[in-house]
């Protein structure tokens, strides 16, 4: 069974850390952020390499934001654009600050259970999809 929920933040919030405190209230044990659109002042995003975080000042719009929930961890990609129409994208942050509003909706697979596992193949902590008997 799948369970839609919609949340605004609002001008201040960190992005990472109000979705995140926001699954763990509503006890979300395995998700899927669909869409996120709104505004951020600051952002921080963290690239491909593992290594390098963009620090980026805003104005900014947020062009898309989607990625899977569990109980623990948020895994968000994120891309936004600045005054001039540049891109920027990678792995969600802390430290991404909204500025006016930001609109996001989810949804829960109640059969569901998300972790995260270490894989010596990767060498990062992978998603674990474990099926729940209701």
């Amino acid at each position: 069974m799948i369970k839609p929920y919609a949340k605004r933040l609002l001008e201040g919030d960190d992005l990472r850390l109000s979705l995140l405190e926001f699954i763990q209230l509503n006890n979300i044990r395995a998700g899927s952020l669909l869409t996120g659109v709104g505004c951020l002042s600051h952002a921080k995003i963290r690239l491909a390499n593992e290594k390098n975080v963009l620090d980026i000042e805003g104005p900014l719009e947020i062009i898309t934001l989607c990625g899977t929930l569990t109980a623990k961890h948020v895994h968000i990609h994120i891309s936004v654009s600045d005054r001039k129409g540049q891109v920027y994208g990678g792995h969600l942050m802390p430290g991404c600050i909204v500025s006016y509003t930001a609109e996001l909706c989810m949804i829960a697979y109640n059969n569901l259970n998300f972790e995260r596992q270490y894989d010596l193949n990767t060498g990062f902590d992978e998603l674990v999809v474990l099926k729940v008997s209701n």
